[in-house]
């Protein structure tokens, strides 16, 4: 009973009110400007640090470099080799997406929309594929780039590996 007393006293004093209302809506102020500061989410990556698929994208192309590299250097004739590839995009992602077309006397309607997943302010779009940065050319050192057979060896296997015609490829001989 004494507790509840000297709650009632305090409540009495308009000071000890005010204070307490000024407190209270300091506080909800402070949750307010909270819910507007960014997150680790929301701020932006810094100067020195790579884009997720950008680095994917250049660790793709040095792993295909390499591979190709050991490849073409079991051709007969062909010695030391070097590849330099140039890749004409990063990955791509290919999002599932649902839609529906309706078809009138004069117009055409389509409307796509994508499936979104996760719960709360995790939602992101559900991927279907993922698909590898596209090689775009070549360029082909090696020390047997001087006999026309051994280019014509290389043309005809890097475009093979790689899937681009030989007019994207060129080979040399290495110094």
């Amino acid at each position: 009973m004494e507790k509840y007393e000297k709650l009632k006293e305090l409540l009495k004093d308009r000071k000890w009110a005010a204070f307490m209302i000024v407190c209270g809506v300091l506080g909800m102020l402070l949750i307010m400007i909270s819910s507007l500061l960014p997150t680790e989410k929301d701020k932006p990556l810094a100067k020195n640090e790579k884009n997720g698929s950008v680095a994917e994208a250049e660790e793709y192309c040095r792993m295909t470099e390499k591979r190709l590299e050991e490849f073409l250097g079991s051709i007969e004739g062909a010695g030391e080799v070097k590849v330099y590839l140039t890749v004409g995009s990063g990955e791509r992602y290919i999002y599932v997406s649902e839609g529906r077309t309706s078809r009138g006397e004069s117009k055409n309607e389509e409307e796509k929309k994508y499936v979104i997943i996760g719960k709360g302010g995790e939602k992101n779009a559900l991927v279907e594929k993922i698909e590898v940065p596209e090689i775009s050319g070549a360029v082909i050192a090696c020390d047997g780039g001087g006999s026309s057979s051994v280019r014509e060896q290389m043309y005809r296997s890097a475009a093979a590996a790689l899937g681009i015609p030989t007019s994207k490829i060129y080979v040399t001989k290495l110094r």
